[in-house]
């Protein structure tokens, strides 16, 4: 069932599943107290997903299955867009929708950005300048590549706790999406992970693009519903704040060096 991502709370999942609210009662408590501040709660969930499970990314040896989560196939599906979601994108807003299913939470971001695709799909393209560009991600290294298929190590760091994963994308700018797996054939931290970027010339705006950023995931372990969600649409936010803002600021570069004559500031200097 499709639901808007600011639309899922917890106190709905708890109602819905009495069962599995009694196995963790005691950790339901902790989360009641901890709720009024989200980030003390997405801290005391990430203490204890990270010492109940055990991590061992290793490049030498494959990931323990082929894939849980259907991967996006081929061009992603055409969104269509009801005009309070046009009018949030033409305020500078991103809106975010969410698909939960029992393998993970699916989500969808949609944004609007003064660059081009070309200028878009630079940014997301440059894998080793995402530890500068994107929050958390302290090394990011290709590791292989052949054509659209390009193969990425990621680490992730978020406060204390650290995550290695494989990412493999079918990278296809000209044909308007790259989509993305792990790649199976190395051990990563994170179970499964699939999702796309897709990058259109805006509809109404010359030079702009529409960003749309898609990822499902599944952590290792026991990782309740209600934060996986909230990491999902933080995950969704994140993606799409960073290529704004890199891909507005490399444009407005480009325009200044136009004006310019080519020159920077500091060439007059």
């Amino acid at each position: 069932m499709k639901r808007s991502a600011v639309e899922i709370g917890w106190r709905g999942r708890r109602n819905s599943r009495r069962g599995e609210h009694r196995s963790h009662s005691g950790l339901a408590a902790a989360w009641e107290r901890a709720a009024p501040n989200l980030g003390r709660l997405l801290v005391f969930v990430l203490i204890l997903h990270a010492t109940s499970t055990s991590r061992a990314a290793d490049p030498e040896s494959p990931h323990p299955h082929q894939g849980l989560i259907e991967p996006f196939a081929g061009p992603p599906p055409e969104l269509e867009l009801d005009a309070a979601q046009e009018r949030a994108l033409a305020a500078g807003q991103s809106i975010f929708t969410s698909l939960e299913g029992k393998a993970g939470g699916r989500g969808l971001a949609v944004q609007d950005i003064a660059a081009s695709p070309q200028e878009v799909w630079s940014r997301i393209r440059d894998f080793s300048d995402y530890p500068r560009m994107v929050d958390h991600i302290q090394e990011c290294e290709p590791y292989y590549e052949n054509g659209s298929d390009i193969r990425v190590r990621f680490v992730l760091k978020i406060l204390s706790f650290r995550y290695e994963y494989y990412i493999k994308h079918d990278f296809r700018p000209e044909a308007g999406y790259a989509s993305r797996t792990l790649d199976y054939s190395r051990n990563s931290d994170l179970d499964d992970s699939v999702g796309y970027w897709a990058v259109i010339p805006h509809p109404t705006k010359p030079g702009h693009s529409r960003l749309f950023y898609s990822i499902d995931m599944r952590m290792r372990g026991w990782f309740p519903g209600p934060l996986r969600r909230l990491l999902a649409r933080q995950g969704l936010r994140t993606a799409t704040s960073w290529v704004k803002r890199e891909a507005e600021s490399a444009a407005r570069e480009d325009d200044e060096l136009r004006a310019t004559g080519g020159r920077n500031d500091r060439d007059r200097s």
